[in-house]
């Protein structure tokens, strides 16, 4: 299977990525088991299939030293030149705290030790902080890494707009903001998206589907109880569901989904990525991957093979104009991880 070249996009000058990323966190716990051989051998029919661009951190469990595993075995079957062909975007995600260049440059040689490269493709940074402002100089160091050729682009994951505008002004490069966007948070669409567009930084969006919530699995279904939300993901976006409008509210839009996707032939799953790929500024959206458990790969490379109509749109934003407002109830982008 080969993906159609709807499926790049030109994320930089010299990077380009599969549009649907994928995402780590699964196997940083929360999850259920992860047997690590299986799962680097898993990794082989994701690139294969022209899934090539990974999304993982310092803090997903051993997503780092999986990606270092493969790329030692990939490298050994196809050739270092082949590994060209594949992207592995990492963060930082550092307690705050001084951020000299000592402690900025010591984080980074770990990911380039567990992730066996001399150079990292995209540093998603974090801060938990804001009164902090230490995060400036973290983010110059980084630069300054950058430059010296230990990492390709700094990013962000989980800022918001206004530190955003705040770190565009001190005149530091970011190439990415990776946020919660989905059919049931849009706050990115409020202020961050169009400031993206102006600044050229793209976005990253994760959450797209709700930790599985997003799908023909939960139509018709009653609201599931604390114990049957047993992962990390169902459990997280469950909330955020509750907080736009309640499980009631979230059977209807996925009653509005069924028709959209019975009309192009896809899921509804397919159906809410397709929608979050196509809001402005979206770069991609990461999808997470159950490796050496399950895989989704044949259902997502259709996201690729249709696009939403308006009449698509307005039968799906019936629904959505009737859910409560995230951004005045949780604030912008990120906000949920500083309150």
């Amino acid at each position: 299977m080969s993906l159609p070249e709807s499926s790049r996009f030109q994320f930089a000058e010299d990077l380009e990525i599969c549009r649907i990323l994928n995402g780590m966190w699964q196997v940083s716990g929360g999850h259920g088991p992860i047997d690590p051989a299986a799962a680097v051998k898993d990794m082989f029919p994701y690139v294969d299939e022209e899934f090539t661009t990974w999304d993982l951190a310092d803090h997903y469990g051993p997503a780092e030293d999986l990606i270092g595993e493969f790329r030692r075995q990939f490298e050994a079957a196809q050739g270092p030149q082949a590994w060209e062909s594949v992207q592995a975007f990492t963060k930082w995600v550092p307690r705050p705290g001084p951020m000299t260049r000592g402690v900025v440059e010591q984080a980074v040689d770990v990911s380039l030790r567990r992730m066996d490269t001399d150079r990292l493709d995209l540093l998603q940074f974090h801060w938990w902080e804001y009164q902090d402002e230490s995060y400036l100089d973290a983010l110059s160091h980084l630069s300054d890494l950058r430059d010296e050729g230990k990492i390709r682009h700094v990013a962000l994951t989980n800022f918001d707009t206004e530190r955003l505008k705040r770190i565009a002004g001190h005149g530091i490069k970011i190439v990415s903001n990776q946020v919660q966007f989905s059919l049931i948070d849009r706050r990115p669409e409020v202020e961050m998206a169009q400031f993206c567009l102006d600044q050229g930084i793209h976005l990253l969006a994760y959450g797209t589907l709700c930790g599985g919530l997003l799908s023909d699995r939960y139509l018709g279904t009653p609201e599931p109880s604390r114990s049957a939300l047993n992962t990390a993901s169902l459990s997280k976006y469950k909330q955020m569901v509750d907080a736009w409008g309640g499980w009631e509210l979230f059977q209807e839009l996925l009653g509005a989904l069924r028709p959209v996707a019975d009309k192009h032939q896809v899921n509804i799953a397919n159906v809410a990525v397709r929608y979050v790929l196509d809001r402005p500024a979206v770069a991609g959206a990461i999808v997470g991957v159950r490796l050496g458990v399950s895989e989704n790969r044949a259902d997502s490379a259709r996201v690729f093979e249709f696009n939403l109509d308006p009449s698509d749109l307005a039968q799906i934003e019936a629904v959505l104009n009737r859910s409560r407002d995230l951004y005045k109830i949780i604030g912008d982008c990120g906000d949920e991880y500083r309150r």
